[in-house]
């Protein structure tokens, strides 16, 4: 038997189908309606359910839904800050309406993302590993003693919100100077233009990863500076939890060795502490699929 799983974000909405070891049977990826109201947006999910379902031939085991947030894992809402129009939106009764009869598991998509690359991906076997997207935002979510670690109402993992600049730049969640503010891609290119990058008004993190590359040293600057905040915010995260693996994936990751390298090099000047002298950072390897395959594991596949 197979089970459903659902990535629902801000950008896209992909589906899938996942047997009982993990591997992706079936996926399809559609665009979030941008701007569109809550029966706009669910359509597009229903839509995918049900064609899931028809090659499913019908049936599944269990659904999991990895959801931006914030969630209300009690309630079963979710409210993401990039789709406007899901305002403690019911997503899990929604979905179970679809399927029922069937258990339905939801999650934030950070610790889904963590909890397929902990199954699947480069934390394969870690039993105390965080899980990080590193692109537009910085996500997180957290894999405790094998577990997923969701939290009281299950957004546990929000790391890109932790503070690594007492006198920082706002931030969207409405605190000030939080990791997400340096680090993000946006916020690296920021930065860099601020501080002397040239490049066309539409350039972004990837046009600066290779001025970065081609020795700019306004960029490898950003670079250094968003990496040193996110070996702050890891040493902090792997000091309380107790951590044993980073494992960070999205598009900023993609710059490898311009993002790891200071990174690692900066995380031996902040993680002191002699239990946290094994700690890993790792890229991640499943990339856009790691959430679906943790909205599986998530579920009981």
């Amino acid at each position: 038997m197979l089970t459903l799983c659902l990535d629902i974000g801000g950008t896209k909405i992909a589906a899938g189908l996942a047997d009982s070891g993990g591997a992706l049977v079936y996926t399809a990826t559609r665009p979030t309606p941008a701007g569109g109201s809550a029966d706009q947006v669910w359509d597009v999910v229903a839509a995918m359910i049900a064609e899931a379902l028809a090659k499913a031939g019908g049936a599944v085991s269990a659904v999991g839904i990895a959801s931006a947030g914030p969630i209300d894992l009690p309630g079963g809402t979710v409210s993401p800050i990039n789709i406007q129009g899901w305002q403690r939106f019911p997503l899990r009764d929604r979905v179970a309406a679809v399927v029922p009869g069937v258990p339905v598991r939801l999650g934030g998509d950070g610790v889904c993302m963590a909890l397929g690359e902990q199954w699947q991906g480069a934390g394969r076997g870690a039993g105390f590993l965080l899980g990080m997207v590193v692109s537009t935002g910085v996500g997180g979510g957290l894999v405790l003693n094998g577990a997923p670690y969701t939290g009281r109402s299950g957004n546990a993992g929000h790391v890109g919100h932790v503070v690594v600049e007492r006198d920082g730049q706002p931030c969207t969640c409405g605190g000030h100077g939080c990791v997400e503010t340096v680090a993000a891609g946006p916020w690296l290119v920021r930065w860099a233009r601020a501080n002397g990058w040239s490049a066309p008004a539409d350039a972004g993190a990837r046009e600066l990863a290779a001025g970065a590359r081609a020795g700019d040293e306004v960029a490898l600057r950003a670079f250094s500076r968003g990496a040193t905040a996110l070996a702050m915010m890891i040493a902090s995260v792997a000091a309380v939890c107790d951590l044993d693996l980073v494992v960070i994936g999205g598009g900023v990751a993609q710059s490898g060795g311009l993002l790891f390298d200071p990174l690692r090099a900066a995380l031996t000047d902040y993680a002191g502490l002699d239990f946290l002298a094994g700690l890993r950072v790792v890229p991640a390897e499943l990339g856009a699929q790691a959430g679906l395959v943790g909205a599986a594991r998530l579920a009981g596949a």
